[in-house]
């Protein structure tokens, strides 16, 4: 292989011991894949020691123990804080080896002790009902990255590098996964990444050259083409390559213990003098061959060093004599005999090359620290608006929550442990005052001849993240979070959907660390959606989507919320709430344009711990006690929902009287399922009390329709609940002629009620006549104007008098 950057050979060491034991963490790994009897193979193998079932990843395994046991050795020699990302997840049996062999597994779990009957129990419950999982997920200790899903490990080790001053993030990457799209975005953490307050991140791109069943790129690609990129994006790579074992313990430690000086060394400048450009940090490329030291030939097959190790080399072995011959012969050439005494414990000699303590790297304190200093959030009375009158004044909603993030800047700036994280949207979403405490991080200094302004807020040493990668943004908070700090992604409605899945994959981690006393709890993710699909008039059909709502709401309910408030005042409630809780995926949708406003901010706590009220001074109904029901229950939830409710609801009361009219108003959407379902789900007792026992509903809901009635599966008679929603449609247009597109306008929900209503009521024809030319009217209107009519658009509430 050409290498263009080779590293040089640690020279005068003797790697003897260090090879026994990448052989200990190898034979481990099989072990863990193919037995469930026997594990140190002191009995002849029989079939009855193999696992019915084998699963498990042997390919990149053998890598992921190198590297492992090579980061061992530079934490001995430094005493280095190093959290370890494995990339490549799937190598889960290699990562619980290793974690196995320096003690921590043992004594996160006592009953797998450092013995024979504690191996048994290790190789036993890896990949098996009630074990562990086969990827490096919530129950590895030191895991902060599963790895499952690929494309995001080197954004979780930049995230929690950020505000880590003394971490070094060794994260391995491999080639399958550096082929994704959000890795490939990853490589330009050291335009973000500041020597001067942040720790490092070490990436190790592994190149074995397959995934699972052909060549990767990167595999294919030329030393001097794989350094040139990462060159181009600011790394200073350095290859090591072969398939001789102890010349490439020779050449990883050289390139190892180069790499820990140059982080120093560019952290103490860094920290001397002031960071003044982006560093361009180590980086190691690593090529060795897939499933290394595994059969080199199988069925007249070569294994090693192709796809075909990928995951189980050996297949059917409990019915393949020839098949059980191999593994014995395999687990053998390790020759555990002399890894592990009598009692199956690893001999001292190996032990001893286990960092101690906390170094460990299952240890480490940034791989399980949870939030150990809660964050303090200012008096929200310092932000409140005034809602008097009651649904006139008009304020972009999320405005005050830029001046609550501001503050919480200023707050931590000694202590910095938050961060806003969001594509180049801060000012769009109107958080803008946050530059008012930091600006903008950018390591990449303005272009000679360009005119920089103080008012762009960029700096090296700013605190909010701004990156046009949704993917980025979430990646490097979920990495700021799991290691225990606070924060919030902010984004356009319809493109959190870009980062989707990894919603989907952070609430799968939180739920299964939820189970595991030994985690601390960590704060939420707290997701923010501005610019939703109801005003984005401006942008378009492709701007306009609340799709996340749906994808948050098929998770499971002990670790996802989803919140709607109405107004500035219940965002503030909101984001007080979420910014103190932990273990939750919090997804708050509000918009972030001018709005009515409706409750002060004692009210607005009253409603958000209720989750769902009644708002009486919207309708018309008998007073509290009254048997007597209304016609109809309007509720609402979301921001233009409930507008549209409201308005709704005062033309039914100015010019129906008769009608009695419930309006509802949902913030917390969880509150709609039964409890047995989720536990914010409201009794049946309150839930009958908000929209009563059988009285048809007709709900203005932000989401798409399909989302609520999904959340009221299991409530009696969810049927009588009529929702509106949107529905697809859209353009650019009008803010109103978006809800007149998806027939949630305040005429269409009139004439839904008008329909429902079990009544005959005097002059409701009347009225259903007025609506639809009200439509006709609009129609007209902005095509010839390009603006809504000013009925629309003036429109605040007043007592509906008859």
């Amino acid at each position: 292989m050409e290498s263009a950057t080779a590293a040089p050979e640690a020279k005068g060491e003797d790697f003897t011991l260090l090879d026994r034991y990448w052989s200990a963490a190898n034979y481990l790994t099989v072990a863990q894949i193919y037995l469930q009897e026997n594990p140190l193979v002191r009995e002849p193998l029989l079939p009855g020691h193999i696992k019915p079932r084998l699963l498990g990843h042997w390919g990149t395994s053998p890598g992921l123990s190198l590297i492992y046991a090579h980061l061992n050795r530079l934490i001995r020699r430094t005493s280095a804080e190093v959290l370890f990302v494995a990339g490549p997840g799937h190598g889960g049996p290699a990562v619980v080896a290793n974690v196995y062999l320096e003690g921590t597994f043992s004594e996160v779990y006592p009953k797998i002790g450092m013995d024979v009957q504690g191996l048994r129990r290790l190789v036993r419950q890896f990949s098996t009902p009630g074990g562990i999982a086969s990827h490096v997920g919530p129950a590895i200790p030191g895991s902060i990255h599963e790895g499952g899903e690929l494309g995001y490990s080197l954004m979780h080790a930049t995230g929690a590098a950020m505000d880590n001053p003394g971490l070094i993030v060794a994260c391995v990457i491999g080639d399958g996964e550096a082929e994704t799209g959000p890795l490939e975005a990853s490589w330009k953490a050291p335009s973000f990444l500041n020597p001067a307050r942040d720790g490092a991140v070490l990436p190790i791109l592994h190149l074995n050259g397959h995934k699972i069943s052909g060549p990767t790129v990167l595999g294919r690609k030329s030393d001097n083409d794989v350094e040139a990129l990462l060159k181009a994006h600011g790394w200073d790579p350095v290859t090591v390559s072969g398939d001789d074992p102890l010349r490439i313990h020779r050449a990883l430690a050289a390139a190892m213990d180069t790499a820990y000086s140059g982080i120093r060394g560019l952290q103490t400048e860094a920290r001397t003098r002031g960071a003044h450009g982006p560093a361009r940090w180590p980086a190691i490329i690593l090529r060795t061959p897939k499933g290394w030291t595994g059969p080199a030939e199988v069925n007249g097959l070569p294994v090693e060093g192709t796809f075909r190790s990928h995951q189980v080399p050996l297949s059917g072995v409990k019915e393949n004599p020839e098949h059980l011959a191999l593994l014995e012969s395999w687990l053998h050439s390790y020759r555990p005999e002399t890894l592990f005494d009598d009692t199956g414990k690893l001999v001292p000699e190996l032990a001893a090359l286990s960092p101690k303590g906390d170094l460990r790297m299952g240890a480490t304190p940034a791989g399980r620290s949870g939030a150990p200093t809660p964050l303090a959030i200012p008096a929200l009375g310092n932000y409140a608006l005034p809602a008097t009158p009651r649904g006139s004044v008009l304020h972009e909603t999320t405005r005050p929550l830029g001046e609550l993030l501001r503050d919480i800047y200023a707050a931590t700036a000694s202590d910095p442990r938050f961060r806003l994280f969001c594509p180049d949207e801060t000012n769009s979403n109107r958080l803008d005052a946050v530059f008012q405490a930091t600006d903008r991080c950018l390591m990449e200094p303005a272009k000679d001849g360009e005119h920089v302004l103080a008012e762009d807020h960029v700096s090296p040493g700013g605190r909010v993240m701004e990156v046009l990668s949704e993917h980025l943004c979430q990646g490097w908070l979920e990495g700021y979070l799991l290691t225990g700090r606070h924060g919030l992604f902010a984004s356009y409605e319809a493109f959190a959907m870009v980062s989707a899945s990894m919603t989907v994959q952070h609430a799968k981690w939180l739920q299964h660390a939820r189970e595991l006393d030994w985690r601390p709890p960590v704060p939420s993710l707290n997701i923010l959606l501005t610019s939703t699909c109801w005003r984005n008039d401006h942008n378009g059909f492709s701007h306009q989507g609340p799709g996340l709502i749906d994808t948050v709401l098929a998770l499971s309910g002990t670790v996802t919320r989803v919140y709607l408030p109405p107004d500035a005042n219940t965002l503030l409630v909101t984001a007080e709430h979420i910014l103190r809780s932990t273990d939750y995926v919090n997804l708050v949708v509000v918009d972030k344009q001018p709005h009515l406003q409706y409750l002060t901010l004692e009210e607005a706590r009253q409603h958000a711990a209720a989750g769902a009220s009644v708002w009486s001074w919207a309708g018309n109904e008998a007073p509290a006690g009254a048997e007597e029901t209304p016609d109809v229950v309007m509720a609402c939830a979301g921001d233009i929902p409930t507008q549209e409710t409201l308005a709704a609801a005062w033309l039914l009361q100015k010019n129906l009287p008769e009608l009695k009219v419930r309006v509802v108003n949902v913030m917390d959407a969880m509150v709609l399922p039964p409890r047995d379902t989720h536990p914010h789900g409201l009794s049946d007792e309150k839930f009958e009390e908000l929209f009563t026992a059988d009285g048809e509903v007709i709900m203005a809901w932000h989401g798409y329709a399909r989302a609520l009635h999904q959340l009221l599966h299991g409530r009696p008679r969810p049927e009588r609940f009529h929702v509106r929603g949107y529905n697809e449609q859209g353009s650019t247009t009008t803010p109103f002629d978006m809800v007149v597109l998806n027939n949630m306008s305040r005429y269409h929900l009139v004439l839904e009620v008008l329909h429902r209503v079990r009544r005959q009521i005097a002059g409701a024809d009347g009225l259903a006549g007025f609506c639809r030319r009200q439509l006709e009217a609009h129609s007209q209107y902005i095509r010839e104007h390009f603006e809504d009519l000013p009925e629309i658009r003036d429109w605040a509430w007043t007592p509906p008098l008859p």
